[in-house]
Parts: C-alpha cells; sequence; structure tokens
C-alpha cells in the first residue's frame, strides 16, 4: 500500500509523491483512498528520443576540394619561366572573396625550376603574389635563401668561416638585408693543415663584403638587384677584393630578405611582368658550335 503527501500546489493541480519513488499529478481535487494499493509504472534512466529525430539522419560529409578553384602562379619576366605552378583557394561565397585571400600569399620555388637550370637548385626564390588578374596571380620578390643541405656541403673542419650583412635601401624605395658567407682557404702548396683566420683579417673581409654589398644594392631599383643577384656571380667579386687580406673560397651572397615594401603601385608592379631586356639574359647554356673537317664536304 502507498503512501501519499501532498508536495506542491500549483493553480488547480495537485501532485502527490508516493513512497516508492513515483510523482502523480492531480488536475483537479479527488478522494484519494488510501486503503487501496496502487501500482505506478514509470520509466527512469534512458532518454527515449522523443525530442529528436530519426537516429543517423547526420549531414552528409562534402568534399571540401568541390569549394576550391585554382590560380596561376606567374613569375617576373627576368626568369624564364614565367608559369611556375599553380595555387588553391576556396571560391567567392558571399563577402569572402577569393581573390583578398590569395594577396599576400607567399611562394616559395627553386631558381632552377624558374631559369630551366640545375646548376642552380641549390638557390630558393621566395615570390609574393600582390595583384590577382583574372585566374593569373601576378608575383613579385619576397627574398631569397640557400639550401641546408648547400650550406652544410661547404662546412669543414680547419677554416674560418666569415659572414656579413648589411641592409640597404633601393632607389624604389625597397629596403632589404643581405647576407654574405665565406671561408677560408689554403695558399698555393702550403704544408700546413689549418687555414684559420686571425680576428683582424676577419674584420677586414667582413668589411669589403659589407662595402660590396651596400654597393650592390644601393646603385639602382631592386629590378636590377635580383636580376644582378640571379644572373652575376658575386662571390667571386668579393673573394678578389679580399685576396689582398686573406685567400677566400665558397663566397655566396647566401639570404637576401625584404624588411620594407613601398605602397603598392599596379604599374611598377606589371614593370615587372612587362617583357623587356632583361628577361633574355637568363642564364641558359648555350649549345657549343660543330666544326666541320675540312675537305670532308661538311661531313664527319
Amino acid at each position: 500500500m502507498a503512501e501519499w503527501c501532498e508536495v506542491q500546489l500549483h493553480h488547480q493541480t495537485r501532485f502527490y509523491y508516493t513512497g516508492n519513488g513515483c510523482l502523480v499529478r492531480l488536475y483537479s481535487p479527488i478522494a484519494l483512498h488510501l486503503t487501496e494499493s496502487v501500482s505506478f509504472c514509470t520509466s527512469q534512466g534512458k532518454n527515449k528520443r522523443l525530442t529528436k529525430g530519426k537516429k543517423g539522419s547526420r549531414k552528409k560529409a562534402v568534399d571540401p576540394f568541390l569549394k576550391k578553384e585554382w590560380y596561376k602562379l606567374q613569375a617576373p619576366s627576368m626568369f624564364a619561366n614565367k608559369d611556375f605552378g599553380k595555387t588553391i583557394i576556396t571560391k567567392t561565397a558571399g563577402q569572402k572573396i577569393a581573390s583578398e585571400g590569395l594577396k599576400g600569399r607567399i611562394v616559395e620555388v627553386s631558381l632552377a625550376d624558374l631559369q630551366n637550370n640545375e646548376d642552380f637548385a641549390y638557390r630558393k626564390i621566395k615570390l609574393c603574389i600582390e595583384d590577382v588578374q583574372g585566374y593569373n596571380c601576378l608575383t613579385n620578390f619576397h627574398g631569397m635563401d640557400m639550401t641546408r643541405d648547400k650550406i652544410c656541403s661547404l662546412i669543414q673542419k680547419r677554416q674560418t668561416i666569415i659572414e656579413a650583412n648589411v641592409d640597404v635601401k633601393t632607389s624604389d624605395g625597397y629596403i632589404a638585408r643581405l647576407f654574405c658567407i665565406a671561408f677560408t682557404k689554403k695558399d698555393k702548396d702550403q704544408i700546413k693543415e689549418t687555414c684559420y683566420a686571425k680576428s683582424a683579417q676577419v674584420r677586414g673581409i667582413r668589411a669589403k663584403m659589407v662595402e660590396y654589398m651596400s654597393e650592390l644594392g644601393g646603385k639602382g631599383d631592386l629590378k636590377t638587384l635580383v636580376h644582378t643577384l640571379v644572373t652575376a656571380d658575386c662571390g667571386k667579386d668579393i673573394e678578389k677584393s679580399a685576396r689582398s687580406i686573406f685567400p677566400i673560397k665558397e663566397c655566396y651572397i647566401r639570404k637576401v630578405k625584404i624588411l620594407k615594401k613601398p605602397k603598392f603601385d599596379v604599374t611598377a608592379l606589371m614593370e615587372w611582368h612587362n617583357e623587356d631586356s632583361t628577361s633574355a639574359d637568363t642564364g641558359k647554356k648555350v649549345a657549343p658550335e660543330e666544326e666541320a673537317v675540312a675537305g670532308s664536304g661538311g661531313r664527319y
């Protein structure tokens, strides 16, 4: 037999609590006979998903690449290979414009791919996407570096490493930081195993490096600087100037960082991508001429 007690009175609804853990709601006051045995059946514990939808009605996974589109990357005209790759971006949706998401993206590419010459495989060029025209991304120079394996192959025992860096400002408003590296070498017919340079000699060679890089960066615009770094052998010039102090070898301008750029100008960017005289010198190998044997009618 259940024991009853009134718990709450709200409007005309009465709630009664039974001893076996059941709560009964009565919508009108009625007489309850405590002498009668009342049994209740309640469900406790699990959620019966009465308010939820059907089980397994989740969203189907959509391939994210269906919302993407590809854009071509175009290098400046000073390089032999202008179309060097593609990049991917989510399609324009609402206020999120695809071309705005591409601007400022940095791309790193090997100079060997840009020049179609495997001799420059140790050089890495960083290009920055500055403008988007249709599905073409126009890039500008952003930096240069050397591969790690190349630098590691240069470092050896029993020699001195000489490094220098300097900030230069080009005529068109770019501020770049140039890094140079070189290694001492043995003199001709030297018997001694080591070729360490004294601290005064290292300072003198470093001053020669800074002087050369400052002159190189300040004599023209960024386009001239990049063209010189890509095509000319700047390390040989530094080696010649430092020969009187101490013989050095494997001299490279190993890294270039762009610290500051002027305000974006479309006209200036298009000058990088217009075909001009600088695009002729790409550093390609020239095939040797074949010489005919005299008296053979041009045949060997």
